[in-house]
């Protein structure tokens, strides 16, 4: 409603006075491989206490300047093969990890337990899950309202043998979310995702894939901004993963662990660490969803010709502006429009660039719109 000192007008929202709008906008997020992968000698790489998980920066973390730019932590079900290892570190935590993740991104089934992520998105009807994975979890500054569906593009190094853990980027693959746009799911409690589908970029070290193929690898929550990379990525075909040779993963001693192995016997950020290391380079367009709301102000003639400023009526009542001529039109200008709620509480105010004159004669047309 617009309000004036003398009456209110209701909006007429059938006609159209109100009028709401989404706009949807992208931004380019792009991260450096070298940035995470080693520039600033692990000054950027913040480790707790807690060891739950490590948070990356784009500039050394104890620098003013420096922006979060994702954290990264890991995790297995109990259903996994890796689960009761003798040599395991930390155990309770990475099956915590992935079960809170887990119930957050796929939800519990009927029976109220934690459902695993499923490979193909396909909840209900089965089929293979994913019982260890590594998790990146974007910060809020750079997914914004979520990260655009098609745009994520992530290339790691995964050259094998121990010599990988210091030069991983020969052999390298692309994982995509490559039918975002087109085939993206909507059954997760925190919105949509995609599947992630690896390919080779660099060599050939996808086992019985070329360059135009593709293997599904994992999830992307583009609302949530959560990308789920399945530990087969590291993993030769022969022990269930999609390499054509082992992907060591050490994270620095060059004791020749796979991927599999780096999960259960490493600490989180040891395996973090190895996980950086290989990061070569990875952009998404994130997305800022913008809702505007057009109020079309209609000014009858008749209508707001009187001012709310004390002096435009003097102690008797005259109308100032006038001056001694009574049959001259009053002069009154229009420089700030006020919306109202229903039980006359002001909600929001519009100031003009500069005062309106109104015309008795004419109608006039404002329109205020409020972004949020």
């Amino acid at each position: 409603m617009a309000k004036d000192s003398r009456s209110m007008k209701r909006f007429d929202v059938s006609d159209g006075d109100v009028r709401s709008s989404e706009t949807l906008l992208f931004e380019s997020v792009t991260i450096t491989g070298s940035v995470v992968s080693g520039t600033y000698s692990g000054e950027n790489i913040k480790n707790y206490t807690h060891g739950m998980f490590q948070s990356v920066f784009n500039y050394p973390h104890a620098s003013a300047s420096a922006n979060h730019l994702y954290d990264l932590t890991l995790g297995y079900s109990t259903r996994s093969s890796l689960h009761g290892s003798s040599n395991a570190d930390n155990q309770t935590n990475k099956v915590n990890l992935y079960n809170e993740m887990a119930q957050i991104l796929v939800g519990f089934d009927a029976t109220g337990s934690v459902q695993a992520f499923d490979n193909d998105g396909d909840i209900v009807a089965g089929g293979a899950k994913t019982e260890d994975a590594i998790f990146l979890n974007f910060a809020r500054l750079q997914s914004k309202d979520g990260i655009k569906k098609g745009s994520f593009n992530l290339e790691l190094g995964v050259s094998a043998s121990d010599s990988g853990y210091t030069s991983p980027f020969g052999s390298r693959i692309t994982i995509k979310d490559a039918n975002g746009t087109s085939s993206f799911l909507s059954n997760s409690p925190s919105g949509e995702y995609g599947i992630l589908y690896a390919s080779n970029s660099s060599g050939t070290p996808l086992d019985g894939y070329t360059t135009s193929t593709a293997a599904p690898c994992g999830l992307l929550y583009y609302q949530a901004g959560v990308a789920m990379l399945s530990s087969s990525l590291f993993e030769t075909t022969g022990s269930g993963g999609l390499m054509s040779a082992s992907v060591l993963l050490d994270s620095g001693s060059f004791t020749g662990r796979t991927a599999t192995q780096t999960l259960v016997s490493s600490s989180i950020s040891g395996a973090a660490d190895a996980f950086n290391r290989r990061i070569y380079n990875l952009t998404f367009n994130n997305t800022t969803e913008l809702y505007s709301t057009l109020y079309v102000c209609t000014l009858k003639g008749p209508e707001f010709n009187y001012s709310s400023n004390p002096t435009y009526i003097d102690s008797k009542s005259r109308i100032r502006v006038k001056g001694d001529d009574s049959s001259n039109n009053p002069k009154t200008f229009i420089t700030t429009i006020g919306l109202y709620s229903e039980d006359d509480a002001l909600l929001a105010v519009a100031k003009l660039s500069e005062p309106i004159e109104k015309d008795p004669d004419k109608d006039h047309v404002i329109k205020v719109r409020l972004d949020y």
